[in-house]
């Protein structure tokens, strides 16, 4: 098995090596050449990005059909009730496709939490909920797309854990190489 490492992507950086526009990328904080990300997070996610340098690695964490679990943390609009935690759960019609069925669920705002530059917006008269969710697909915006049709749209999301790695002891712009005994821990799923 090739070189696998962990980032932890700050708000804004893009999950690639190049810009045509100049925004920030992978470069701007991984020198190690031949890693690859394997799956992508958008501009406007934070957390868990995985590298490698190694093909068939990199299609064993990213394609769908091995089901590795991608845990998100979304900060949304508004408090979901039962009934949206439960159609979260049981997959949503998307208009282009549908949702597996996947784990959500309320959590207490994250203990491991550093603050986004810039800051979500904050209104006054409408609260926020933290839902930690859990599926073993990952189409464009997809946690976004789920949170929006239930009603609350993510104002904050941060991708936690891909299988068994996470992001703790992580901080936003630091990586990490994987020792020999970390390797396969994160071919584990949580479903």
């Amino acid at each position: 098995m090739g070189k696998i490492l962990l980032f932890n992507k700050p708000y804004g950086v893009l999950t690639q090596f190049t810009s045509p526009e100049g925004q920030p990328t992978l470069a701007d904080y991984i020198p190690l050449p031949g890693v690859y990300a394997a799956g992508r997070l958008d501009a406007d996610s934070e957390g868990l990005v995985v590298l490698t340098d190694d093909g068939a690695v990199q299609a064993r964490i990213s394609h769908p059909r091995h089901k590795l679990t991608k845990t998100y943390w979304a900060q949304v609009d508004g408090i979901p009730d039962d009934d949206a935690l439960a159609r979260l759960r049981r997959g949503l019609d998307l208009g282009d496709f549908r949702t597996r069925p996947c784990q959500a669920r309320l959590i207490a705002e994250p203990a491991l939490l550093w603050p986004r530059h810039p800051p979500i917006r904050y209104r006054k008269a409408i609260p926020t909920a933290w839902l930690e969710i859990a599926i073993a697909e990952g189409k464009n915006r997809q946690v976004r797309r789920m949170t929006a049709k239930v009603g609350h749209p993510t104002l904050r999301l941060i991708r936690w854990a891909v299988g068994g790695w996470t992001l703790a002891d992580l901080p936003p712009g630091a990586w990490r190489l994987l020792a020999d005994d970390e390797l396969n821990r994160g071919f584990s799923t949580f479903s």
